[in-house]
């Protein structure tokens, strides 16, 4: 397939059926984060959604950030080594592979996601660098155990495992059900592993955030449920909250980043397993 105009730096060897010239919310989001997993398509509808909504590159790029000083922060302050990424879109700068093994290069990651667009990229992304400590399962957060049947190939669910849900879980749009997937993770993994949460919320210029939600939610997709902190904070119900709790993203530990003057509608948190 030759490339549109604009797309000549766009990734190449992605399997049939994979249109290119139809946007795709996961490459979006990645063009969003200034990555390169995106085409003119993707680029031209979320230039119009920004017009609309200016605030969603920024939610997305803070929420990236979170993941990078969230995961740094679980393998060089509290010693985990194993990571499992669900809901993870297209990888992009900032990977959670990539800054566990700055930390050390044994870490071992897996990546979850239940979208054939998302599956393709990944398989054309990560590749296999033949050590097999960096895995991708194809599968539904709303099936825990077949989630972790397979991430059980790559990691020791008897050792500490840092458990990610960044920006996936405003699609579930019921607390309870929320609550439920995210204990079934952690009941799988020991004492010491980790929970980081991220998701959009609207006590942050809510008019923005609710107009956001609502042009998504009109659009056909997987419904989206905006979070209050406390309902994020019920999240972590029977897990030891790290300071500073439930923040928005750019208030998480931003030591040591370039952090916006305002807030991002994208509320996050770190929590332990005793």
């Amino acid at each position: 397939m030759k490339p549109a105009p604009g797309d000549e730096g766009a990734p190449t060897g992605l399997p049939a059926g994979i249109d290119t010239s139809v946007a795709h919310p996961a490459r979006i989001w990645n063009y969003w984060l200034g990555g390169k997993d995106n085409f003119a398509a993707d680029r031209e509808t979320g230039d119009l959604i920004l017009e609309a909504i200016p605030d969603m590159a920024a939610n997305a790029r803070a929420d990236r950030a979170f993941l990078v000083r969230s995961v740094r922060c679980m393998a060089a302050e509290h010693g985990v080594r194993q990571f499992l990424d669900v809901g993870t879109g297209i990888p992009g700068p900032g990977n959670t592979h990539e800054v566990a093994r700055d930390v050390d290069p044994s870490a071992r990651v897996v990546y979850v996601d239940n979208d054939p667009v998302v599956l393709a990229h990944a398989n054309a992304l990560m590749g296999d660098d033949g050590s097999g400590a960096t895995d991708y399962v194809h599968a539904d957060l709303r099936e825990p155990g077949t989630v972790l049947d397979a991430a059980r190939n790559t990691l020791d669910l008897d050792r500490p495992v840092g458990v990610m849900f960044l920006g996936v879980l405003e699609f579930v749009p019921d607390n309870r059900q929320a609550k439920e997937i995210i204990d079934a993770f952690m009941d799988a993994v020991p004492s010491g592993s980790l929970l980081a949460l991220a998701l959009s919320t609207n006590e942050v210029r809510r008019e923005n955030a609710e107009k956001g939600a609502r042009i998504w939610n009109e659009g056909g997709s997987t419904p989206l449920l905006l979070r209050s902190a406390a309902d994020i904070e019920a999240m972590f119900a029977g897990l030891e909250l790290l300071e500073p709790g439930v923040v928005s993203c750019t208030d998480w530990r931003p030591e040591g980043i370039v952090r916006p003057s305002d807030r991002v509608a994208q509320y996050c948190g770190l929590a332990r397993k005793p």
